[in-house]
C-alpha cells in the first residue's frame, strides 16, 4: 500500500486533480437519495426513497484529501470526511475545516445507525478479505434504517474498460497473478446483503488523466509499487516490458480509466 502521509501534498496533482474528482462527486451525487420529490437519483428511485424530509448526514470514508468529499457538499447535506492517513486527513481539513476525522474504515469513529450515507471511492481494493470484509460491516452498523452505501467496485479492472494495444499486453498477465479482487462486484453485494444492504442502483464515471502510457506501465513494474508484478516473477514482467516498449507512442497514454459505483440501500424507512 503507497505511503499516504509522504504522498498527502502531491496527491492530488498525480491523480487527475479537480477533473477527475468532480467526475467521481457527480457520478456519486446522481446516486444519493432526495430530499425532495422528483429529485431522486437512480438510488434513491430503486429504493422507493423519493423524499427525506431531514438534513442527511454523509460520511466519506477513505477521504484522502477531501477532493472528491468537499464536493459532496450541499443544501441539506451535512459531509464528514474520515481517513486513516494524518497527512492525508491534514490536506482535508484545509479543505473542510472541523469535518474532519482520523479513524480506520475497520472501526469507524461513528455512533451506530447514525449516518444516512457512507461513500468509499477507490478503498475496497486495498484491503485484503478480512479488511474489507470488516469496512462493510463497519458500514452496516453505522448506517441508519434506509441509508445508503455507495462504493467503487472492480478498481483494478477499469483500466481495461476500453480495448487497446497496451491493455491487450498487460491484463492477461493482471489476471493471471492479481489474485480474486476483494472489491469486485459480486463479493462486494454478496456481503452486503449479509448486513442487510441491498442493490439498488450504480454509475460510472470517466478517472480523467489517469491514462498511462507504455513507458510510464514499464517504470511502474519494475519500481515494485504493483504487488501483482512481484508474484508473476522476473521473467514474466521482463518480457511484458519488452513488448511494452516495442509499442507505438511510448509517451502516449491510452484510454482512461473507466469506474464503477454501486449502492446499496439498508433496510428500514429513512
Amino acid at each position: 500500500m503507497p505511503d499516504y502521509d509522504r504522498e498527502a501534498r502531491h496527491y492530488d496533482a498525480t491523480r487527475g486533480g479537480d477533473a477527475r474528482a468532480e467526475a467521481a462527486a457527480q457520478a456519486i451525487r446522481t446516486l444519493l437519495p432526495a430530499r425532495e420529490p422528483g429529485e431522486a437519483g437512480q438510488a434513491g428511485a430503486a429504493a422507493g426513497q423519493f423524499t427525506v424530509t431531514r438534513p442527511l448526514t454523509v460520511a466519506d470514508v477513505g477521504c484522502g484529501t477531501g477532493i472528491v468529499t468537499m464536493r459532496l457538499a450541499g443544501p441539506g447535506r451535512r459531509v464528514l470526511g474520515i481517513d486513516r492517513s494524518a497527512g492525508m486527513a491534514a490536506v482535508a481539513e484545509a479543505r473542510l475545516p472541523g469535518r474532519i476525522a482520523l479513524g480506520s474504515a475497520l472501526r469507524l469513529p461513528l455512533a451506530d445507525a447514525s449516518v444516512d450515507v457512507v461513500t468509499m471511492v477507490w478503498l475496497l481494493h486495498l484491503l485484503d478479505e478480512a479488511g474489507s470484509a470488516a469496512a462493510i460491516a463497519e458500514t452496516a452498523r453505522v448506517l441508519r434504517p434506509g441509508g445508503f452505501f455507495i462504493t467503487t467496485v472492480a478498481k483494478n479492472e477499469a483500466a481495461w474498460a476500453t480495448a487497446n494495444d497496451l491493455a491487450a499486453l498487460v491484463a492477461p498477465v493482471q489476471a493471471a497473478h492479481a489474485g480474486p479482487p476483494t472489491d469486485g462486484l459480486s463479493r462486494v453485494t454478496g456481503l452486503a446483503e449479509g448486513h442487510g444492504l441491498r442493490f439498488t442502483g450504480g454509475s460510472r464515471f470517466t478517472g480523467c488523466g489517469q491514462g498511462r502510457s507504455p513507458r510510464r506501465w514499464r517504470e511502474n513494474l519494475r519500481s515494485g509499487r504493483i504487488s501483482w508484478a512481484g508474484r508473476a516473477g522476473q521473467d514474466r514482467i521482463a518480457g511484458l516490458c519488452a513488448a511494452l516498449a516495442a509499442l507505438p507512442g511510448q509517451d502516449v497514454p491510452r484510454p482512461d480509466p473507466v469506474y464503477q459505483l454501486v449502492a446499496l440501500h439498508k433496510k428500514g424507512a429513512a
